[in-house]
């Protein structure tokens, strides 16, 4: 049981500096501290430790918050287009997939009616049809994959 209170004391004497505690934590603090040596020690080197920290000074180059500020703005700016792009995209694809689907039955009667025209086999129109309709797909899907490839390869690099 009293290593639950020795944790509780040191999660407080933390807590305490970084995010604040109630007041009843800081009573029970409080009167730990005075009975337990080892947990007042921490408290105090902890307390010691940020006083020093506190009290060095780090030059900062001028102009580095604005700086800051103006990369956080972009990267913001340029994941608003990102989104864009991608919904564009997908409004794209959509009404391709609408007009694919509407427009199958005329290019199927289109590819039918040319190779009787021609004299070919069933199974050569067909599969020319098949391929009318695989290769825009796989070549989109190429270009889609490089494009989110590079720009995902560029995100890991930064």
């Amino acid at each position: 049981m009293s290593e639950d209170l020795h944790a509780t004391a040191e999660r407080l004497v933390l807590q305490e500096h970084v995010e604040g505690i109630s007041t009843e934590e800081r009573a029970w603090l409080d009167q730990h501290l005075e009975s337990c040596v080892d947990c007042a020690r921490l408290a105090n080197r902890t307390a010691g430790a940020l006083r020093s920290l506190r009290a060095v000074s780090i030059p900062v180059p001028a102009g580095l918050a604005d700086r800051a500020q103006l990369r956080a703005y972009l990267r913001a700016e340029q994941l608003r287009e990102r989104t864009r792009d991608a919904w564009t995209m997908w409004v794209v694809c959509g009404i391709a997939w609408v007009l694919g689907i509407v427009s199958a039955p005329v290019i199927w009667r289109g590819f039918e009616w040319a190779g009787r025209l021609a004299g070919l086999p069933s199974l050569v129109w067909q599969a020319g049809f098949v391929v009318w309709w695989t290769v825009p797909a796989l070549v989109a899907a190429i270009v889609l994959l490089q494009r989110f490839g590079a720009a995902g390869q560029r995100e890991r690099m930064r």
